[in-house]
């Protein structure tokens, strides 16, 4: 075996042992007893492999599916790229950048991107529990991609006008407990009527909440 050929076997090892890390993550987060994503019925039998995926197969409506089937990650190809890609957005490296760190095209990077940002948004914790911390943290409101902005354009990252908080900024509201479970919301305001909505049914009654001296939460409370 000459030197550019076991190059290409060790690229080949590592991109499979990627990939096999992947699956297993996502498979092993459907448990022992996975639900058909169509009809949520778990009468299934096993339905054969595709992409190197387990495929089942629902008794009640007949649907084939995996564990990728009904998240923002269906259908994307290079499994074994996916944690170096998400090493790079952890890193804020630009989308052109990260296509070059991971060798794919620029189109698969934001296509990559915007996926990979579904995914906190479909896996919120139901309820918590023990001492609950609560805060709201904001963000430069986003308007890319507008062709008419109500304002200048700023370069990546900017910076706000005004000091403190203002309409330039999104308060988002973040929800966690002792366990690691974590809640976030993007909200329109910091008035009880806005947040309590949102942060009630994720309490167990019995929880012990603690903020900081905003008045909402001691009025939710």
């Amino acid at each position: 075996m000459c030197r550019n050929q076991r190059v290409k076997l060790r690229k080949w090892l590592e991109g499979k042992e990627n990939t096999d890390e992947v699956i297993g993550l996502f498979e092993r987060n459907q448990g022992d007893n996975p639900a058909c994503p169509y009809c949520r019925a778990i009468n299934l039998y096993r339905w054969g492999k595709a992409s190197e995926l387990q495929r089942y197969r629902c008794r009640q409506c007949n649907r084939t599916f995996n564990a990728l089937t009904g998240t923002p990650l269906a259908r994307l190809r290079h499994k074994d790229k996916w944690f170096e890609y998400e090493q790079t957005k952890i890193e804020g490296l630009s989308i052109r950048k990260s296509a070059d760190n991971c060798g794919i095209a620029k189109n698969t990077s934001f296509k990559w991107r915007h996926r990979f940002l579904q995914i906190p948004a479909t896996r919120q914790p139901d309820k918590m529990n023990g001492i609950v911390e609560v805060d709201e943290t904001y963000f430069l409101e986003s308007i890319k991609g507008q062709r008419r902005l109500p304002r200048s354009a700023r370069k990546r990252g900017g910076k706000a006008v005004k000091k403190g908080t203002s309409k330039e900024q999104v308060p988002v509201l973040v929800v966690r407990d002792p366990h690691g479970e974590t809640a976030n919301c993007i909200l329109h305001g910091t008035s009880a009527q806005q947040i309590e909505p949102v942060l009630i049914p994720l309490l167990n009654k019995d929880v012990i909440l603690c903020t900081d001296g905003l008045p909402t939460y001691k009025q939710i409370a």
